[in-house]
């Protein structure tokens, strides 16, 4: 199972500076990687100045690939209709290039308005800008130049310097949360990326089925690797864990419950009464894994033969609340101590 770490680059101190919260993010995925992590995700955030300074995930990774020389590097997830096409090509080639390959190109569309609001950009029209872009992206990457005449994008021999590392190109994970996305992406042949918010661990079973049989029915090879999100601690005990998590585990459920008011996803606005009624241990049954590393072992254990998972991007500290120390003990045990015990798929 490979290990990621979802990483937003909060402010993890009250009133740090932007200096500060970049400094500590880069050691924290320094650290990551002498503990053996697989890879990073950065995520792209925008317009949340107290919560988070990632709103440029590929400059950031620049940097992170200057620092490190194994860890894999992925953004998760670019959000392709507030970019322009052809210089999101070239950043992400320079940075698989400065990186040797190590580039994992994770993209989406973003569920929340406020960026599109700020960029000029109607979400209304974020799907048809998603897979245009995704489109053009492919074709600057693997082309020596290319001509594209789309809804929104036009290009005539047009050429992408400096070209990826990677042949083809870095890999693709696209991130699914409508329940028409699955079998789409299925039938593209992406690997996914799914996560839990409002719904349940048990309740992605059918859409990874919707995903896998409309993949195998497009007659790609394999399986389609399916990668989820998931909010973990991982302490010395299952007290501990408990204890340590419960504040900002709630702070970010409270936070969901403004963000799904305003979604523009009608399926994740649906779930909003029963978000609002969850209580920690509703949370804890079927939303998160948190506790000892014996507990959290298993718990992965069992969603990968329940889901049939490739692989977690562990979102170590849902709600920004957990203090630094805590949060990166719990990576420390994740890597170090979780993941021996993690059995095979049975």
């Amino acid at each position: 199972m490979e290990i990621g770490w979802y990483h937003e680059f909060h402010r993890q101190i009250a009133g740090q500076s932007d200096a500060d919260a970049f400094a500590m993010g880069l050691d924290q995925v320094c650290a990551a990687e002498a503990w053996g992590l697989d890879a990073v995700w950065l995520a792209e955030i925008h317009q949340q100045a107290a919560r988070s300074v990632m709103s440029a995930p590929l400059t950031v990774l620049a940097a992170v690939a200057g620092r490190t020389t194994r860890l894999k590097l992925g953004t998760g997830v670019q959000v392709l209709p507030l970019t322009h096409p052809l210089r999101l090509a070239e950043e992400t080639a320079t940075v698989d290039q400065i990186s040797r390959g190590r580039l994992l190109m994770g993209v989406g569309r973003s569920g929340n308005p406020r960026a599109y609001a700020a960029y000029g950009v109607p979400y209304s029209e974020s799907r048809e800008r998603f897979y245009e872009t995704l489109d053009v992206l492919k074709l600057a990457w693997t082309q020596t130049s290319f001509s594209f005449h789309g809804k929104y994008h036009h290009f005539d021999e047009a050429r992408a310097v400096p070209r990826p590392f990677q042949t083809p190109h870095p890999p693709i994970r696209i991130a699914g949360a409508s329940e028409d996305t699955f079998p789409v992406l299925g039938a593209l042949g992406y690997p996914l990326f799914v996560a839990v918010r409002s719904g349940s661990l048990s309740t992605l079973a059918p859409d990874l089925v919707a995903y896998r049989d409309a993949y195998t029915e497009a007659g790609h090879p394999g399986k389609g690797e399916v990668h989820l999100r998931l909010s973990l601690h991982v302490a010395e005990t299952d007290a501990r864990a408990q204890t340590e998590a419960h504040d900002s585990i709630i702070a970010g459920y409270q936070k969901l419950v403004v963000q799904l008011e305003g979604s523009p996803n009608a399926r994740r606005r649906a779930e909003l009464e029963s978000v609002q009624r969850m209580t920690y241990a509703d949370i804890m049954r079927d939303k998160v894994v948190i506790g000892s590393p014996d507990t959290v072992a298993a718990r992965l254990s069992e969603l990968q033969d329940e889901l049939g998972i490739d692989g977690i991007l562990a979102e170590l500290n849902f709600g920004a609340l957990l203090p630094a120390d805590q949060m990166m003990r719990s990576l420390q045990l994740l890597c170090q101590e979780v993941r021996p015990r993690i059995r095979a798929p049975g």
